[in-house]
């Protein structure tokens, strides 16, 4: 016999029958319905055989069929890598007088222009032939293709469908559009085509094919592409295959990531070393929070990894696991009375699974609420000492510390200074964290109180009510470097100075020279870089170059003033003043004689601007603190540098701190440095060149196996004006500057400053720049409390902002309403 029938696969054993017709034996041996076959082997086809002998065979075994299809069954198609659709030639509908010819085409397509070119784009070798399949024709009501999961998207949990009427081959060719099925669970969606009333399959077909679908899965191990034919309500399957488009989205564990407030604090990619510093700092961090807000003990150690997995680390970038905050929410006392309110607050989409353990008996979670209520009035009003005593315990710290010769000391040294720094401040993070919580209540309720006051064209009152409050630390640099910018410019030696050298020239000439004039601004120079050394663009990245660590930096920003004019007379003040005393009018209007409603307004905002400040200067010392935490790794990294185990200082960043600190106390599993770092390096070369990723999406089973982070939440774009959160109030026309980078720009001359993100660092290019427009943020963000400081008119939050605008574009923003018109491109 010169062929092996769908009966008897055992003799496949040791000949060439490729992956097509072994996946049609495993349907056979799962007893699914498959038309009758036969596979000609390669062996059989290249080998001298009568021809007559081979037709007489398959006419015996296929006795009264009129039609057949004819397949090719390569060594490596229908694989789970390759499938080589559409490569080598199928035909149907043939007659029993047109065997020999067809099987003879098949045959010869195995060595086709295109089969070569696929197999060479795709690297695989020549090896092996072509098989053939002969088949038992069906005469089909319908038929079409199948996926036990849609092959976009990578959900497991839909299954896509395609069919016409009558032969699959118009399906394949294009010739017809299909029907479009979507099976999830139980529920179908039909979308017919071309509006047809009748759709090709019925929804209990559609159903059927769901269930062998999930039998096929279940026995082969993966999802599959099947060819199927109806017959009469019968369904015949005609060939299955892996689904080879696309890497599946797997099963469970779904997470939902998101990026749109720590993006401010650590944009961009961020190297191994601030990540694996902060992923820590987070975990103690919400650990002493969550035990403020009246989480016992018991269950913040029962969620140890709830705790230490609030961050995440994908393609170089940091992002908050909204899972994890979910279940931290969930253990708050509240969180078994009103869970659905306490879902919506947080913008729960889809609810987690959370443990039966987290939920209280609702009498003992009232008695919660009520000691949490008592405790947390009582910390509030001891918040200011707290504050103060926060202040004191930073300063001290970092005096000490920045008296210490780092340069004199060994790894194991710098490591127990690092630990000892941790103890004393970084797990000492009370005050910051209550004072955001309160920050953000009394912020909202003062939006709450002004929402009746603004139906007279200001929507953003409490906005205008925080400007000029002269209490903010984010303003000062801006203030000072501006002001050592003006007494440049009135010198003509030191303007001509800045105007020709560059940056290392200006602070060399300025080092080395006894002029009493440029001895005063390098005297004022360096005063500044002790006081704000560390405010810079990434401040809280440790790989950060600090103007403490290069002043020439801090320089390149007064240069850029000197060139552009810009002086202190354009921040006398005067416009914030204007703003908050108009608003300070308009709401002592609406309450005219309304003492009730005065007194709580007062109330309101004297917390609201004592807390904001506070929030952003506490941020700052948070600052102070990471630029010692920076000063000691560099050290270390010098230090290994020094003793031939990194091939540059710099390299430390591309370690973990556990692996720094296990490799000095002789614990580590790996003992090659240079090559871990050439391995990471390469890495994040890599994750530079993706770009950025989207601001929130999901991902399912392990994170970083078949998850896509760039297409699962995709932006929709906005029809007409963009619409953002006005911040601070201003309207403006003016030229677009995207900047995704502040080091690359000098100056703004008068345009709108237009980005992804800001971080305090960013404040520098603020003053050149007419407006601020920023895609991230909220009311609350770096860049809206310092515009509104700075009389800046500025609009966050604004969805496909980056895909709109270009440099160069004219347009019209508004601060108080939000909203960004197009002049022209």
């Amino acid at each position: 016999m010169y062929f092996i029938s769908d009966t008897e696969p055992h003799k496949a054993t040791g000949v060439t029958i490729g992956g097509k017709a072994g996946n049609l034996f495993r349907l056979k041996e799962l007893g699914l319905p498959v038309p009758h076959f036969v596979v000609i082997p390669w062996e059989t086809l290249r080998a001298d055989i009568p021809e007559s002998e081979l037709i007489t065979g398959l006419l015996d075994f296929f006795q009264g069929t009129r039609h057949f299809a004819v397949r090719s069954s390569a060594a490596a198609e229908d694989g789970a890598a390759f499938s080589f659709a559409g490569q080598f030639e199928s035909y149907l509908c043939v007659a029993p007088n047109e065997l020999a010819a067809r099987i003879g085409d098949v045959r010869q397509s195995a060595f086709s222009e295109r089969v070569k070119a696929y197999r060479k784009h795709h690297g695989l070798s020549d090896a092996g032939g072509v098989a053939v399949i002969v088949q038992e024709m069906v005469d089909a009501d319908a038929a079409g293709v199948a996926f036990g999961a849609n092959p976009l998207t990578g959900n497991r949990q839909q299954k896509v469908i395609n069919a016409v009427s009558g032969l699959g081959d118009r399906l394949v060719s294009g010739e017809v559009n299909a029907d479009e099925f979507v099976l999830e669970g139980d529920a179908v969606q039909s979308v017919p085509a071309d509006g047809r009333q009748t759709p090709a399959l019925t929804d209990g077909q559609v159903r059927e094919l769901g269930q062998i679908l999930d039998s096929l899965e279940k026995a082969l191990g993966q999802p599959q592409d099947i060819e199927f034919a109806v017959r009469n309500d019968q369904i015949y399957l005609l060939q299955t295959r892996p689904i080879t488009t696309l890497k599946l989205r797997p099963a469970g564990n779904y997470i939902l990531w998101d990026n749109s407030n720590i993006i401010e604090s650590y944009p961009g990619v961020t190297t191994p070393l601030t990540f694996s510093f902060i992923s820590k700092s987070y975990e103690v961090a919400y650990k002493l929070f969550s035990a403020y807000l009246g989480v016992s003990e018991l269950v913040i150690k029962k969620n140890e990894r709830v705790f230490a997995n609030t961050l995440g680390f994908l393609n170089g970038r940091v992002y908050y696991n909204l899972k994890t905050w979910y279940h931290m929410l969930a253990m708050l006392p509240g969180y078994s009375i009103n869970a659905r309110y306490m879902e919506k607050m947080m913008g729960v989409k889809e609810p987690f699974d959370i443990p039966d353990s987290y939920r209280l008996p609702k009498g003992k979670a009232w008695w919660s609420i009520a000691k949490m209520a008592v405790q947390m009035l009582f910390r509030f009003r001891a918040l200011p000492r707290k504050r103060r005593e926060f202040m004191q315990l930073v300063e001290g710290t970092i005096t000490e510390y920045k008296a210490i010769p780092f340069a004199e000391k060994s790894a194991d040294e710098l490591m127990h200074l690092y630990l000892n720094f941790e103890r004393k401040l970084l797990l000492e993070w009370k005050a910051p964290l209550l004072n955001d919580f309160f920050a953000m209540i009394w912020f909202g309720m003062l939006q709450k109180q002004c929402e009746p006051f603004t139906g007279g064209g200001n929507p953003n009152l409490h906005n205008d009510l925080l400007c000029g409050s002269n209490d903010i630390i984010s303003v000062q640099p801006v203030h000072r470097s501006i002001a050592i910018a003006a007494r440049i410019a009135a010198l003509p030696a030191l303007r001509d100075l800045f105007v020709t050298k560059n940056e290392h020239a200006i602070h060399e000439t300025l080092s080395a020279s006894n002029d009493p004039e440029f001895a005063g601004v390098k005297a004022d120079i360096d005063r500044y870089i002790a006081d704000f050394g560390e405010r810079c663009v990434g401040e809280l990245k440790l790989e950060t170059i600090s103007y403490g660590q290069e002043p020439a930096r801090f320089v390149k920003v007064l240069k850029s003033y000197v060139e552009t004019g810009i002086t202190g007379s354009q921040f006398s003040g005067d416009r914030e003043e204007v703003i908050r005393t108009n608003a300070e009018r308009e709401i002592a209007r609406h309450l005219k004689g309304k003492t009730m409603g005065r007194w709580k307004m007062q109330l309101t905002l004297r917390y609201t601007r004592e807390l904001v400040s506070a929030r952003e200067n506490l941020r700052y010392e948070r600052t102070r603190a990471f630029g010692i935490v920076r000063e000691i790794f560099n050290y270390i990294g010098k230090r290994f540098y020094a003793d031939g185990l990194l091939g540059n200082a710099r390299d430390i960043f591309y370690l973990t701190k556990e692996e720094i600190f296990s490799y000095i106390e002789g614990t580590a599993v790996t003992q090659d440095m240079k090559a871990l770092v050439a391995l990471r390096q390469k890495a994040f070369r890599h994750y530079q060149q993706l770009g950025p990723l989207s601001e929130r999406f999901a991902t399912y089973g392990v994170p970083y196996d078949g998850n896509d982070f760039f297409n699962i939440d995709r932006v929709e774009m906005p029809e007409g004006d963009l619409k953002g959160v006005g911040c601070s109030p201003g309207r403006v026309t003016g030229r677009v500057r995207v900047v995704t980078d502040p080091a690359e720009v000098s100056s703004l001359n008068g345009d709108i400053l237009v980005t992804t993100s800001t971080d305090p660092g960013w404040v520098t290019l603020f003053p050149g720049a007419s407006g601020i427009i920023v895609e991230r943020g909220s009311l609350l963000s770096h860049s809206a409390i310092v515009s509104r400081e700075m009389g800046k008119p500025c609009i966050v939050g604004v969805t496909g902002l980056l895909k709109s605008l270009k440099t160069g574009d004219e347009i019209e923003m508004d601060g108080s309403t939000g909203i960004i018109r197009t002049i022209s491109r």
